[in-house]
């Protein structure tokens, strides 16, 4: 079962959202008691595009951009990260900015929904905030932060300045995980490494590094639809929906009050993603703490 929270933003949390806060963290506690095995990089499974990054694919510890138009393949394949987290029995967390992550193509993806925290924030100034606290506790392999503008909305696209990137970039480093920002080309994110998608016209994408600190800018893959869905049975050249342009009203809102829910830290008992421990569900998580679905 999914858990979506939704950001209150007032300041403090109430004696309640506090009491079941705790009562997760010592759920996550119990989960990261004993080792196994490690995990450094989060491979989408699509050989071309993993080899673009110096790892072989995405790596623990950083803060990653994929900067894109909608409907050209960028939530595809954060959903495909994401994936690959769930493969390796991790938990994941997507901070929902645009409010438009539909599950079921989610879970058509790969994407275990027993394992995968789905936050709304109610403010765009929340957004950063909430995935910076989600990076930096460690509990997760891979965080999602999707900064694009949802179907037909007026809003301002979010750009991330330099500052919060460098926030972005620490909480990853620090908590060990995966941080992929989802962002416009008209409002990119600074400081962190960057791939553009781009659909080609109905007949493929593609995906190019034009910004990394350990090389490989310029280098660039084209692939057919069908590379990146291939459970949908695409002829090569057809073209397909990104995940985000499907819409949000088909996604029921599960409101949480989550206000001053999130805590600072770096890691939870010293432990990160690629050394914690075989993880049931987050269903099963929840119900031990009590928390109703």
């Amino acid at each position: 079962m999914r858990a979506a929270a939704e950001q209150r933003g007032e300041a403090g949390a109430t004696g309640s959202s506090g009491s079941v806060v705790e009562q997760l963290r010592e759920k996550i506690r119990q989960l990261q008691a004993a080792p196994r095995r490690y995990l450094a990089v989060l491979r989408t499974g699509m050989e071309a595009v993993d080899a673009l990054l110096p790892a072989g694919g995405f790596p623990l510890g950083q803060a990653v951009e994929l900067c894109g138009e909608a409907a050209s393949g960028r939530t595809s394949l954060a959903l495909r990260a994401v994936s690959a987290a769930h493969r390796e029995e991790r938990l994941c967390a997507w901070v929902d900015g645009p409010r438009e992550l539909y599950p079921p193509a989610a879970a058509a993806l790969g994407v275990d929904l027993e394992r995968l925290l789905i936050v709304r924030p109610q403010a765009p100034e929340q957004r950063v905030w909430a995935a910076v606290q989600l990076a930096r506790s460690g509990a997760f392999a891979c965080v999602v932060l999707d900064l694009t503008r949802g179907v037909g909305s007026v809003e301002r696209t979010p750009r991330v300045s330099l500052a919060e990137a460098r926030k972005l970039a620490d909480a990853a480093e620090r908590g060990g995980g995966l941080l992929l920002l989802l962002t416009s080309p008209e409002a990119p994110a600074d400081g962190v490494t960057r791939l553009r998608t781009e659909a080609r016209d109905g007949k493929g994408w593609s995906v190019e590094v034009v910004r990394s600190r350990q090389g490989g800018t310029g280098t660039r893959a084209e692939l057919p639809w069908s590379v990146l869905y291939p459970e949908l049975g695409l002829e090569d050249g057809g073209r397909v929906l990104d995940v985000a342009e499907v819409g949000a009203d088909a996604t029921p809102d599960f409101l949480r009050d989550q206000s001053g829910a999130l805590r600072n830290g770096c890691g939870i008992l010293g432990q990160r993603p690629g050394r914690d421990a075989p993880m049931p569900s987050l269903r099963e998580g929840l119900d031990a703490a009590g928390v109703a679905g």
